[in-house]
């Protein structure tokens, strides 16, 4: 009840003091705003959202160092690495591999109409990715482990490049288009994902095998070296450790077969999804807690300059109404229940200017989208021309999203709020009761 109250307080003030309202909302709004950009982006790229559903349970193998004492050759895996060791792995439910091959960035698509090549975004994968990745098939099915052994020139495209070829989704599979001039059968139709989604987004996914020579290494005398990247499915952490100590097991047992050839290393692969995300490069030493104080840095300046800004105008307020806290002291009001009053009048103001910084924060991550979600990265590159960089309603309207915008909202009418407050309240009643401002 006497929360209601204060409720009611709240609004009173709000209509009378407009001008200190206004700028106490819009100030607040701005920076709840700034600090849920900074939220969306990271929860884009760490939370489980289609098709990465998987993500707490991915690790990637996606390149190693093999030298000599003469020379250091950096790369992904051969196809012989992937046969002898990558992919058979006991404790990982499902590994896949994806090459990283011209081929990709190189193959463009004759459209039958004839209105010119165009370049689809390409993933060169094999069956087991589409049981990492939890895509949505609108028709047909991925292709198989026989199409992968033949080479056969099948393919799973997305509804967007169906649309483009066919003007349609419906009864697509087993229609033809031309790749690089090479005719390639569509085995199946999945709902896009976003380009934001970068380990599984593509618009064409192929076999691996439809490029000739993946099965040679990059260089003859590192017979495992090459152009594949490995996707592992875990059932949960445990079997995440044991799966790493497994591959480091299987790297130590390499490197003294060929102790008097050559060293391999994958330093400390694989990797999990939610490291992959602040690690630039696999052979640099991560710190989790390097990354907790950039991050919690980064939050503390969004929230405490503005937080010193509002304290100052909360200053400025309650000198002015002394007079009535001055009043309700000498009718019995304890301190703490007027701290409760202002702490919560505050509060509403500052929920109130959350809901702004909300609809701010999800204005500028739709309307920017080609651009600020590689606002945080180390190197940020244009988004490649025709992909798909939407963002979905589960990465805006999440339920971590929230939680988020309303520990914000607490975290800042406490930083801004309580100190004056308090100070404003410690002086004498007599002093209150004839303060004339």
């Amino acid at each position: 009840m006497r929360i209601k109250t204060y409720i009611k307080q709240a609004w009173t003030l709000l209509r009378q003091n407009r001008l200190f309202s206004t700028l106490y909302i819009v100030g607040t709004g701005l920076a709840i705003g700034m600090t849920m950009v900074m939220a969306v982006i990271y929860y884009v790229k760490l939370a489980p959202v289609y098709p990465e559903v998987n993500r707490g349970r991915t690790y990637t193998l996606s390149n190693a160092s093999f030298s000599t004492e003469r020379s250091t050759y950096q790369a992904g895996l051969s196809y012989r690495a992937l046969q002898d060791w990558a992919l058979g792995v006991k404790h990982a439910q499902v590994a896949s591999a994806d090459l990283q091959a011209d081929f990709a960035e190189n193959c463009y698509i004759q459209p039958a109409d004839r209105t010119g090549d165009f370049h689809p975004q390409t993933k060169l994968t094999d069956p087991a990715f589409f049981r990492i990745y939890a895509f949505r098939f609108l028709e047909g099915k991925p292709f198989t482990e026989a199409d992968l052994a033949s080479g056969l020139h099948a393919a799973v495209i997305t509804d967007d490049l169906s649309r483009r070829l066919f003007g349609t989704t419906r009864d697509v599979v087993g229609r033809t288009f031309s790749l690089n001039f090479m005719t390639f059968r569509v085995a199946g139709v999945v709902r896009s994902g976003s380009y934001l989604t970068r380990d599984s987004y593509a618009q064409l996914y192929l076999p691996y095998t439809v490029v000739p020579g993946y099965r040679e290494p990059l260089a003859p005398q590192f017979p495992y070296v090459g152009q594949f990247k490995v996707t592992y499915l875990v059932k949960d952490a445990a079997q995440g450790k044991a799966l790493w100590e497994e591959i480091h097991d299987i790297q130590r047992r390499i490197n003294l077969e060929h102790k008097d050839e050559w060293k391999m290393d994958i330093w400390q692969q694989p990797t999990p999804h939610s490291r992959k995300v602040f690690q630039r490069y696999m052979n640099e030493e991560f710190n989790v807690w390097t990354i907790v104080r950039q991050l919690g840095l980064m939050v503390l300046v969004l929230l405490l300059v503005p937080a010193l800004n509002l304290s100052g105008m909360i200053a400025s307020r309650m000198e002015s109404r002394l007079p009535e806290m001055g009043v309700r002291k000498s009718f019995g009001a304890g301190r703490r229940t007027l701290l409760g009053q202002v702490m919560w009048e505050n509060l509403v103001l500052t929920l109130l200017g959350g809901v702004l910084g909300l609809l701010f924060a999800w204005t500028m991550l739709y309307a920017g989208r080609t651009w600020m979600f590689t606002l945080l990265d180390d190197y940020s590159f244009p988004i490649p021309a025709g992909a798909q960089a939407y963002v979905s309603g589960e990465m805006l309207f999440a339920p971590v999203v929230f939680l988020c915008a309303l520990l914000v909202c607490v975290v800042l009418n406490l930083l801004s709020a309580l100190v004056p407050a308090w100070m404003s309240l410690r002086k004498p009643i007599v002093y209150s009761l004839y303060e004339r401002r």
